[in-house]
């Protein structure tokens, strides 16, 4: 079977719009609700709905005028403490050993957790606040973090620098990228924007390793 791939534009375009629509859905049900209870799940590492694609939605409801960009603003970033401070506190309360033996659960392999352990063992600070700003792993560093019992003042200083700076791009994306009406145009920006993400994913991984 042979692929048009004149096609894959749209057929990713498609696949990246549905996701919009479903979390679309569940936010025009239930407003900041949703937002909270999506976030926290994400910084704590498990996540339904990655951020990446939950925050732009924000962002454009908030340009819609659905909801008010400061309060969904402050609301990402309130569910956002609370779920990196859940993987603080398991890593720090239980122990490496046994979070290692569940890190299954928190859809992560012990290998990933054990070469963030090392980069924050070498990074400090700059691991916990540099972590924020990664795709799809932006939570792992929750862990090495509370198995080294890291101040928590300092943990969330960090934390909410880096948090501060990937929430305002992503809702910023949402705001303005996705009320653009031409089709093609749209398309173009969110391609863009997944293909930076991916980048930025793919070579963090790999100097983390």
């Amino acid at each position: 079977m042979q692929i048009n791939t004149t096609m894959l534009p749209f057929l990713f375009a498609n696949v990246i719009g549905n996701a919009y629509r479903m979390v679309g859905g569940a936010i025009m049900r239930h407003g900041y609700i949703t937002i909270f209870l999506l976030m926290v799940l994400e910084s704590a590492s498990l996540p339904i709905v990655p951020s990446e694609i939950l925050l732009p939605a924000a962002g454009y409801f908030a340009r819609t005028g659905i909801l008010s960009l400061p309060l969904a603003f402050a609301t990402v970033l309130l569910a956002g403490f609370v779920g990196m401070g859940i993987n603080y506190y398991i890593a720090y309360i239980i122990g490496k050993e046994i979070v290692y033996k569940h890190a299954r659960l928190f859809h992560v392999t012990k290998q990933r957790l054990i070469a963030f352990e090392h980069w924050f063992a070498k990074k400090g600070a700059f691991a916990v606040f540099f972590s924020r700003l990664l795709p799809v792993i932006r939570g792992l560093i929750n862990f090495p973090a509370g198995f080294a019992r890291m101040p928590l003042k300092q943990f969330y200083f960090y934390s909410t620098l880096g948090a501060l700076i990937w929430d305002a791009l992503l809702i910023g994306f949402g705001y303005y990228a996705l009320s653009f009406r031409n089709v093609y145009l749209l398309i173009a920006a969110v391609a863009a924007f997944f293909v930076l993400l991916y980048a930025a994913y793919w070579y963090a991984t790999k100097k983390i390793k």
